[in-house]
Order: C-alpha cells, then structure tokens, then sequence
C-alpha cells in the first residue's frame, strides 16, 4: 500500500472473496481512508446475502462507506438473471446505495462473453461502471474486439466508467511453475510490460486496474509513470511472437 501511495494511485480496488484482502486493508484505509476511492465486489447472487457480504466488507475494511460496490463475475446466464431479478442482490447494492452505504454501483466479469454480457446489464439496469479484461492479443479475437467495442461505445454514451483488467497476461500457466500471485502468467521482461501497459492506456477513456502481485506491481506503476504514446500494433505483434503470449480466455 505504501508502494501505491508513493506513485500517487487513488484508487483501490478489492473484493470480499479477495481472501483476507480486506481484512489487511482495513488498519491501512483507518489512517487513510479520505484519500482513496475505495471499490470491493460481492459474488453473491440473492438481496440476503449480498446484502450481509456488503455489510461485512466494511467491517472488514472499517469503513463507514465504499465508493464502489460491483456484482462480481455476473457472467453466467442463470446467475446474471437471478442477480438482476427479483430478490436479486441488485436489490441488497440499490439498498446499501440508498442508506449511504455505497456511492456507485457497478458490474464485473471474465471470459470472452463478458463484453456482450455487460451490454445486456447496461440495458438492464444503469450501472455507473463495468469491469472486464482488454489487451493486446485479447482483441485479436475478432468476437471478442467487436463486442468490446460496442460496450466502450455504450459507457461513451452514457458516461459508464470502462474499467479494465488482464492487461499484463503473457498466457495461462499451463505447465509452468506458479510463481506468482496471479492466476495467469505475467509478462515478466520489462519492455514486453512496458508495452502491454502502454498499450491499454493508449485508450483514452480506459482504467486500467493493475495486478495485484507485490512484485510485479511496481514495474507496472513505473510502466505507467513512463507512458508517452501507444505503441503501434505492428510492434504489439512483434513483442507477442517472441513472448510467445497466447489468449487467457477462449
């Protein structure tokens, strides 16, 4: 957190199945919660126990309040209904929204339907942020790109914030050796990082949410602090070929 702070990084972005992530949070946002937007997930799908989850994040976190609470991986069409219906745990955020709880209401997810899946949600419901993976060699997959696209013109339209995740994914572990706190293999050369991140920030109207592994975190700050331009795609593509970088989601 202190290696967060140093670089100016206001937001902090957690979630209540994130392990002891809020419960380690908590003691550091005491002393600086006034300095930080704070965002956290439940995963659950019912108003009762989402509702609970919500409560128990900011005992977790001893906070009065979070800027942003988001349906967490709300992908799969049977979980997406319940969550989104009646006694849903939309119902238990609008709830917490209404009693001061939570300022902002947003939708998180993974996989190659995810793009298409948060279109939906926006016609659902007006939620004030998505969340979902973007990066180079995830938008050579033509499907993906164009339902990427077509969500990022909807969040324009509409003032959604366009949050993004995965940008440093080299590939899935498969058979290497899990040495890091991530469940899929980073970039681990410099240069490749450099342009995996300076591509993503390329988009103007993107966040990009960094990884949260100690020990890759700081190069993709310092990644960040030194973005001038996005790089072209023909250098993309030269850098994914020696990486030897594949999709995490097909």
């Amino acid at each position: 957190m202190e290696t967060v702070r140093a670089f100016g990084v206001n937001h902090i972005d957690t979630a209540a199945s994130y392990g002891d992530a809020e419960l380690r949070l908590g003691p550091w946002l005491e002393r600086h919660r006034g300095e930080v937007f704070l965002a956290t997930k439940t995963g659950e799908r019912l108003a009762g126990p989402a509702r609970e989850e919500i409560r128990r994040s900011l005992e977790r976190m001893r906070t009065d309040h979070v800027d942003l609470l988001q349906l967490h991986n709300l992908v799969e069409p049977a979980e997406w209904e319940t969550a989104l219906g009646p006694g849903g745990a939309l119902e238990a955020a609008i709830e917490a929204r209404e009693e001061g709880l939570v300022r902002f209401i947003g939708v998180t997810g993974h996989g190659v339907e995810v793009a298409e899946r948060h279109r939906q949600s926006l016609e659902r419901y007006p939620f004030d942020a998505v969340l979902l993976p973007y990066s180079f060699v995830m938008m050579q997959n033509p499907a993906y790109a164009a339902d990427f696209e077509a969500l990022a013109a909807l969040c324009r339209e509409r003032g959604v914030a366009l949050q993004t995740i995965k940008a440093i994914t080299r590939r899935p572990w498969g058979e290497h050796d899990r040495d890091r706190a991530t469940w899929y293999q980073p970039f681990e050369d410099p240069e490749a990082l450099a342009l995996a991140v300076h591509w993503v920030l390329g988009r103007e109207e993107a966040f990009l949410n960094t990884v949260g592994d100690i020990h890759v975190l700081p190069r993709v700050l310092e990644a960040a602090a030194a973005y001038r331009e996005r790089p072209s795609d023909a250098r993309m593509q030269a850098m994914v070929e020696a990486q030897e970088a594949a999709p995490l989601f097909t």
